[in-house]
């Protein structure tokens, strides 16, 4: 008798972890987190001396230039992140036609998409520097670490990077991506960092 079929369901990098609610101290949350979901994320990595001609087909595509240290830039519904000299992360809003422009991109430089390798989060909150700080690494003060700047360090033995986006309503706002297969090692820590301010998970973005 045949065996039956197995229906696989596709999975949120943070499902089953991450859910919406509240956690640790009471009142108004000091930190507000929102995991990030359904986000299109490839490597794009020149060839020796063929950085210039990559950004400007990255331009051309999605109206940016690749940073050449350590920025986040965005353009067209697209981000381009630094990672080391001469390679980059390309993430878009959403998968549809993600595919199509890694395929532009190719020619230009080796691509690799990660659209389900990595997990990533938004936090924002008046207390979120404070939470961050119990383990990363960074000076996290506006001064040092100004709205568009991307650090690569790790946290809590997790490998880590992430970036500072433009204010919001909660004050500070930056977004954190680790490995998909650390994400509950991740929310572990940040659990336990975040319950001493009082912390709210949104759904998705």
């Amino acid at each position: 008798m045949p065996e039956p079929a197995i229906a696989w369901r596709p999975r949120g990098a943070w499902a089953g972890t991450a859910q919406p609610g509240a956690f640790g101290a009471k009142g108004e949350p000091g930190v507000v987190a929102t995991p990030l979901d359904g986000f299109g994320l490839a490597t794009l990595i020149a060839a020796p001396g063929a950085a210039a001609d990559l950004s400007r087909m990255v331009e051309a595509r999605i109206g940016v230039s690749l940073p050449e240290r350590p920025r986040i830039v965005s353009g067209r519904g697209n981000d381009v992140i630094w990672c080391c000299p001469d390679q980059w992360l390309l993430r878009a809003a959403t998968r549809e036609g993600f595919a199509a422009i890694l395929r532009d991109l190719s020619p230009h430089a080796a691509v690799s998409d990660q659209s389900h390798a990595r997990a990533a989060l938004r936090l924002t909150g008046p207390r979120v520097r404070d939470a961050l700080a119990k383990g990363v690494m960074i000076d996290l003060h506006p001064d040092a670490f100004a709205v568009g700047d991307v650090a690569i360090t790790s946290v809590a033995h997790v490998g880590a990077q992430f970036w500072r986006r433009a204010d919001g309503p909660n004050g500070a706002v930056f977004e954190i991506m680790v490995p998909r297969s650390f994400a509950g090692s991740f929310w572990s820590w940040f659990v336990g960092s975040a319950a001493e301010f009082g912390c709210e998970v949104s759904a998705s973005g």
